[in-house]
C-alpha cells in the first residue's frame, strides 16, 4: 500500500526568513509589481553570481526570449542548443520566429558537445549560414564546458547564451555559473533549488542592455505623462511580494546546495553496490548544485528497465521522473535540424532523476532506496 507521506522530486523548501519580508513588504505597502525587494533582489543577485547587472523577470522563460530578443534574433534566424534539455530553451527560440538546431550532449557531462558543436560551426560558416546565438545549458546542475565552447563561438563571432536554469550555485572553474554569455538565464520556479513561487532572472555584465530587458519587460513605456509606447513589451517583470521570498531564500543558498549533494553522496553510498546504476558524473572542471540526483540504469544488468522502476516508485507513492526528452524526439520539434542525438537518446531511455529536495530527510531517503533496490531483478 502507498504511504500516507508522499516524496517528492524536489518540492520547495523554506528558510524561514520568508514571513519576515513579507511582513516588511506588506507592511510598507509595495505589493505593487515594482519596489524595494525587486531592487535590492536583483543586486543581492547579481553580487551571488559575480556579475555586473541582473532584472527580475517573472520567469526563466522571460529571460531566454529577453536574451535572444536583445541579440536579434528574429524570424529566419538559426540558433544552437542543446537536445538534452527542457523545453523553454527551445520555445525561447521560437517565439521570436527563429529555428533551434539541436546538438547532442557528451556522454561524460551530459552537456552540450564542444566538438559537436565545433563542427556544426564550421560547416554553416563554410555555407555563409551561421547561426544569431548558441544557447548552452548547465544540465541538472551541472556547468557546461564554457571555455572551448566560448572561443569556438568567439571564433565565428556568435554570441553565447547562458541556460543557468538548473544550476544556481553552481560553479565552473570556481566561477558562478550564469556569468560566461552575453547573458546568463536563472529560474526559480517551484522546484529549483531556490524559488520565489514562479520567477526568473536575466544577469549580464552589460548595463544598458539590463536597462533595455527592464524596459521591455515593463511593457517598453516611452517616457510621457501617459501610456506611450513605440516597440513591442511584454509583462515580465516579477513583482515585489515574490522578490521578497527570493531574498529570504538566497540567503541560504549554499546551505541548500550542500544539502543536495550531500543528498547524491549519500545515495551512491546506499546503491553502489547494485549492478547496472551509474550516476551522473561530475566533471572536473566545476562543482555541480546536483539540483536533482539523476542516475540511468542498464537494464540487462539491472534486471528491471527504468520506466518499470519509475512505476514500482510511483506505487510507493515516491515521486521520480525520466530524464528530460531530447528536443528532436518531441512531436514539436521532430522536424528540425540537429547534429547527433544518440547521447541523448540513451540517457533519456534509461535515465531517472530521484527524490532531492533540499530537506529530503534520511528516512525518506532511505525508503527511496530500499524501493530502487526491491526492483533490482539482476
Amino acid at each position: 500500500m502507498p504511504s500516507s507521506d508522499r516524496i517528492y522530486l524536489s518540492p520547495p523548501s523554506l528558510s524561514g526568513h520568508e514571513l519576515e519580508l513579507l511582513d516588511e513588504t506588506l507592511r510598507s505597502n509595495w505589493i505593487a509589481p515594482l519596489g524595494p525587494q525587486v531592487d535590492a533582489f536583483e543586486s543581492e543577485f547579481a553580487e551571488t553570481v559575480r556579475i555586473g547587472h541582473a532584472t527580475a523577470l517573472s520567469s526563466g522563460t522571460a529571460a531566454l526570449h529577453l536574451a535572444l530578443r536583445l541579440l536579434g534574433v528574429g524570424a529566419g534566424d538559426v540558433v544552437l542548443c542543446p537536445t538534452l534539455t527542457f523545453v523553454a530553451t527551445a520555445n525561447a527560440i521560437s517565439y521570436l520566429g527563429a529555428s533551434p538546431v539541436f546538438i547532442d550532449s557528451d556522454a561524460a557531462t551530459w552537456n552540450l558537445d564542444p566538438v559537436l558543436l565545433e563542427e556544426e560551426l564550421a560547416q554553416r560558416s563554410r555555407r555563409g549560414e551561421l547561426p544569431r546565438a548558441v544557447i548552452t545549458v548547465d544540465l541538472y546542475g551541472q556547468s557546461a564546458d564554457h571555455e572551448p565552447i566560448l572561443e569556438l563561438c568567439e571564433r565565428y563571432d556568435v554570441p553565447v547564451v547562458e541556460d543557468a536554469a538548473e544550476a544556481l550555485g553552481s560553479t565552473y572553474k570556481q566561477r558562478p555559473v550564469g556569468a560566461f554569455g552575453r547573458f546568463g538565464v536563472f529560474s526559480f520556479n517551484g522546484n529549483k533549488i531556490i524559488t520565489t513561487s514562479g520567477g526568473g532572472m536575466l544577469v549580464s555584465d552589460n548595463g544598458e542592455a539590463i536597462a533595455e530587458a527592464r524596459s521591455l519587460a515593463a511593457q517598453a513605456r516611452d517616457e510621457a505623462p501617459h501610456y506611450e509606447h513605440s516597440r513591442l513589451g511584454y509583462n515580465y517583470r516579477l513583482s515585489n511580494l515574490l522578490a521578497a521570498v527570493g531574498r529570504a531564500q538566497l540567503v541560504t543558498l549554499e546551505e541548500r546546495v550542500e544539502a543536495r549533494r550531500k543528498i547524491f553522496s549519500r545515495y551512491k553510498r546506499l546503491l553502489s553496490d547494485l549492478p547496472g546504476l551509474e550516476f551522473m558524473p561530475e566533471a572536473a572542471y566545476g562543482r555541480s548544485n546536483r539540483w536533482l540526483t539523476c542516475l540511468t540504469i542498464d537494464p540487462a544488468r539491472f534486471g528491471s528497465n527504468r520506466e518499470t522502476v519509475r512505476l514500482a516508485l510511483e506505487e510507493l507513492d515516491i515521486e521520480s521522473r525520466p530524464l528530460w526528452k531530447p528536443m528532436h524526439r518531441q512531436p514539436l520539434y521532430r522536424e528540425s535540424p540537429r547534429r547527433g542525438g544518440a547521447v541523448a537518446e540513451g540517457l533519456f531511455d534509461h535515465g531517472l532523476c530521484l527524490p532531492s529536495g533540499s530537506a529530503l530527510s534520511e528516512t525518506d531517503q532511505d525508503r527511496v532506496a530500499e524501493a530502487l533496490r526491491g526492483c533490482c531483478r539482476a
